[in-house]
């Protein structure tokens, strides 16, 4: 709700957030990272190690359905040339942040979905900027050497930096941890507001579309992957993780990416901003069904 009332205000006045450099997209995003290894711990990893058949299954789905999706989606629907690159980019980033509180209200696999979303976060630096290129590449200009420096920057350091802190003051993180996700949560909406106020007369004069496509995006992506948890006879709470994490994206890096290297097309911000907004009531709506389903499978 937070992330939607923000986008809402973007919309209402946009000269207010307007006013605020895209590049701070980027420190925000680098604090959710922090945030998030100051959660993480050796533990988390474990999963990885006894159940690598589960977590490569997961990471391949997130990696192969949703960049294809991706450029499925910008083909069926002619989106020019900017918003494709920008539909194309939120494919090809890893798991959402927020894909591990939906897979644990949906009563999923708690461990296996924070395996994923740590494996496809530290994979990101090459698979993000090559997926992008191969996708988008013939259009537009992607240096991938360049957006791996980025990711690196944006997403692996702070996520180093944080388990450092931990690890040098476990009390002080052990209570700092209580309130990570009001703070990210917080974090996000102002990614979300500064990228919507930025484009505001746009998508006001046509940003149906790219909203349509973003949501079709999403749906098919979560429906997907739990498809697949189901042709491998996988169980429910595996295939619930799989589901969330396959359909929910870090689609803030999507909208610091488009910023840092894309500046020449603008709108290629818009589709990780509204995809921030979707996936978290999506996710919402679907952890709601599959926590309250008394049968042995969903639909989504």
């Amino acid at each position: 709700m937070l992330v939607l009332a923000a986008a809402l205000l973007a919309l209402a006045f946009p000269n207010v957030l307007g006013q605020i450099s895209p590049k701070v997209i980027n420190y925000l995003l680098g604090v959710v990272m922090f945030g998030m290894g100051l959660t993480l711990n050796l533990q988390d990893f474990k999963v990885v190690f006894s159940r690598p058949k589960d977590v490569v299954t997961g990471c391949v789905a997130q990696f192969t359905i949703m960049p294809l999706l991706a450029w499925v989606l910008s083909k069926l629907f002619h989106l020019d040339e900017a918003l494709a690159l920008g539909v194309v980019l939120v494919g090809c980033c890893p798991g959402g942040t927020a894909s591990n509180v939906i897979t644990y209200l949906a009563k999923g696999d708690l461990a296996l979905s924070v395996g994923m979303t740590g494996v496809s976060t530290l994979m990101a630096p090459i698979l993000t900027p090559l997926l992008t290129w191969m996708l988008a590449g013939k259009s537009v200009n992607v240096d991938v050497a360049s957006m791996f420096l980025s990711i690196l920057w944006i997403v692996i350091l702070p996520i180093i930096l944080g388990l450092v802190v931990k690890g040098l003051w476990p009390k002080f993180t052990e209570r700092a941890t209580d309130y990570l996700p009001a703070f990210s949560s917080v974090a996000i909406a102002f990614i979300v507001a500064i990228v919507i106020a930025a484009n505001a007369d746009k998508l006001l004069a046509g940003g149906l579309l790219i909203v349509v496509v973003v949501m079709l995006h999403n749906i098919c992506g979560l429906s997907l992957g739990y498809m697949i948890g189901r042709l491998l006879k996988l169980s429910e709470p595996k295939k619930r993780a799989i589901s969330i994490e396959v359909g929910m994206q870090n689609s803030g890096l999507a909208s610091s990416l488009a910023t840092i290297h894309f500046a020449a097309y603008p709108l290629a911000t818009i589709p990780g901003a509204i995809f921030s907004v979707w996936h978290n009531l999506s996710g919402t709506a679907v952890a709601y069904l599959m926590k309250n389903d008394k049968t042995d499978h969903i639909r989504l």
